[in-house]
């Protein structure tokens, strides 16, 4: 049985998790272990190989390293994580400031700590490639689209798992079958009844996705993770004329507005609290009007995308979470969903107290018209299956 460990670097956090490669190409996952709130991303890897040994898997019986990375330049995909794709992330770097340095110096530390393992990439924006022109293009002149300036999309392997597991969830197997095989098919399957979702990633790093049939018609991320809803230090959605306008009012130079736009907006610049949700929620139930008002944002942003993709869907049949807020903050789904009523979205408030802690289930009350799954997020079951590929002769895994 060949190994594979998934990397997952998200901006706030490291997660490692093993899986076993059967000859029939069947993943199984062996060991997991995280750390939340990283700052050092090094630290934090080999921290986990150290519960990965003492486990009782050496590091040394690893085949192949995988990654969720997020942009490269002109790249995306399946690949080998060679000097390629790390050049690909350094030169798209200014655009993810929060993901690709940290990919980067995870696949340089792996390439020291485990010399023999191979090392693959998955980029997140393979979910998107078949979504529709009309959401890849932004309204810019052609030389602009020309120099790769479109609508990218993040999350992808969230999505996808999010696609293929609340269509579990839902009673629909062939809407989950369409998503697990989505990559292996080149697209969706053409299904006799169409299976409409919007899946909520919230977490360090949050984004709403439309699906069709177990693939993406859109992201509320476009050409940068930057963009969409507020992030946890980062603006989401922002109108460009405030750059300029806030560099002459405030006295900044372009850099530094960029800086403070990714490092010290989002849930942190509004509720001058923290950026994590957690320390926000805490703040807010103690009395504190911008806490309180960072988290009505993200539900008002959420909710907004949840409508747009509804209305371009032609309906709804399932609304998911998944991600850290996603899937342990019932007080921000029931934000988020409240308000939906007309469209037929109830929710059963003890289903959804209940979902918390890696529990997944539907928390709409019967009468619901439209299905609310909470999804324990699992990207890296996404990344092993591709990155097997590279390991296996199995066409189908």
């Amino acid at each position: 049985m060949k190994k594979i460990l998934i990397a997952n670097v998200g901006s706030t956090s490291y997660k490692n998790t093993l899986f076993g490669i059967s000859e029939s190409g069947e993943c199984t996952e062996l060991f997991r272990s995280g750390i939340e709130r990283v700052s050092d991303f090094e630290s934090a890897i080999r921290e986990s190989l150290e519960a990965l040994e003492k486990a009782g898997f050496s590091p040394d019986s690893v085949d192949a390293v995988a990654f969720k990375t997020v942009l490269g330049k002109d790249l995306s995909g399946l690949r080998e994580a060679d000097d390629n794709v790390l050049e690909a992330l350094e030169a798209m770097s200014f655009v993810a400031p929060a993901h690709n340095p940290p990919y980067a110096a995870a696949i340089r530390a792996f390439k020291k700590v485990l010399p023999r393992a191979r090392r693959i990439a998955l980029f997140e924006t393979s979910f998107f490639q078949w979504a529709a022109p009309e959401w890849k293009r932004y309204a810019v002149p052609k030389s602009w689209e020309s120099a790769g300036i479109c609508r990218n999309g993040f999350h992808g392997a969230s999505h996808k798992y999010a696609a293929e597991r609340a269509a579990e969830l839902c009673g629909r197997p062939d809407a989950a079958e369409s998503a697990k095989y989505l990559y292996q098919n080149n697209g969706r399957a053409k299904l006799e009844t169409p299976f409409r979702l919007v899946n909520c990633h919230l977490g360090g790093s949050s984004s709403v996705c439309g699906i069709l049939d177990g693939a993406a018609v859109g992201s509320s991320m476009g050409f940068s993770p930057q963009s969409g809803l507020p992030q946890n230090n980062r603006v989401g959605d922002l109108d460009p004329s405030v750059l300029p306008y806030a560099m002459s009012k405030l006295g900044i130079t372009a850099e530094e507005a960029l800086r403070q736009l990714s490092k010290e907006s989002g849930l942190l610049g509004i509720s001058g609290v923290s950026n994590d949700a957690r320390d926000i929620e805490k703040a807010a139930a103690d009395g504190n009007a911008d806490a309180a008002l960072a988290l009505n944002v993200l539900a008002y942003s959420a909710r907004s995308y949840i409508g747009a993709f509804a209305a371009n869907l032609g309906g709804l049949d399932a609304i998911s979470f998944s991600g850290g807020i996603g899937e342990n903050s019932p007080q921000t789904r029931e934000k988020i969903l409240a308000p939906l009523e007309f469209m037929g979205v109830v929710i059963d408030r003890k289903k959804n107290e209940a979902c918390v802690h890696k529990k997944e289930g539907i928390i709409s009350s019967p009468e619901s018209k439209v299905k609310v799954a909470v999804i324990s997020a699992n990207e890296e079951i996404v990344i092993a299956r591709e990155a097997a590929k590279l390991l296996s002769k199995t066409s189908k895994i």
